[in-house]
């Protein structure tokens, strides 16, 4: 696998890296972002994706990333075995640097692989269940970091497309 392709598998892993039990308050976003193109006008997903996200969020991802989606505060440090805690996924951490395609791939096949604990749910939930999931994820982002996500978002799928031709 090249460095390139590495690296954000790394740090999608730290985004989404597991279920631990350890429980703390998040961090508070710390840079000042500024979004080069305006905000869409809507979000990708419609307010009854959010609705069933939040009970399977509930369900599948509350015990280790807190029920507000909080995490932990030390989410950066490797715990006593050895992994990456929880992180926070309510824009506070650093979910919202990662495209839609990544997330996605991170909730279907977890995170152990990169040094966290989170197992993978492609096995129990179905493509649209996890749209659900990350719709009411982002839902707790604000329209800043939001905005910010959407141009990594776009810019990631034009890279992709444009390996994908050459």
């Amino acid at each position: 696998m090249k460095r390139e392709q590495l690296l954000p598998l790394l740090a999608i892993g730290l985004a989404l890296s597991g279920c631990d039990r350890h429980q703390s308050e998040a961090t508070a976003p710390t840079a000042s972002i500024s979004p080069k193109q305006p905000m869409p006008a809507e979000r990708w997903y419609a307010s009854q994706q959010v609705a069933r996200g939040g009970k399977l969020y509930q369900q599948f991802c509350a015990e280790c990333h807190k029920p507000d989606a909080s995490g932990t505060t030390n989410w950066q440090q490797l715990d006593a075995k050895g992994n990456y805690p929880p992180p926070p996924l309510n824009g506070t951490a650093h979910t919202w640097h990662h495209p839609l395609s990544a997330l996605r791939r991170t909730v279907i096949f977890g995170g152990v692989r990169l040094g966290g604990t989170m197992p993978g749910f492609g096995d129990k939930l179905q493509p649209q269940q996890i749209d659900d999931i990350l719709a009411w994820v982002q839902s707790n982002w604000s329209d800043e970091i939001y905005a910010v996500w959407y141009q990594r978002d776009q810019q990631a799928r034009k890279s992709s497309t444009a390996e994908k031709k050459g």
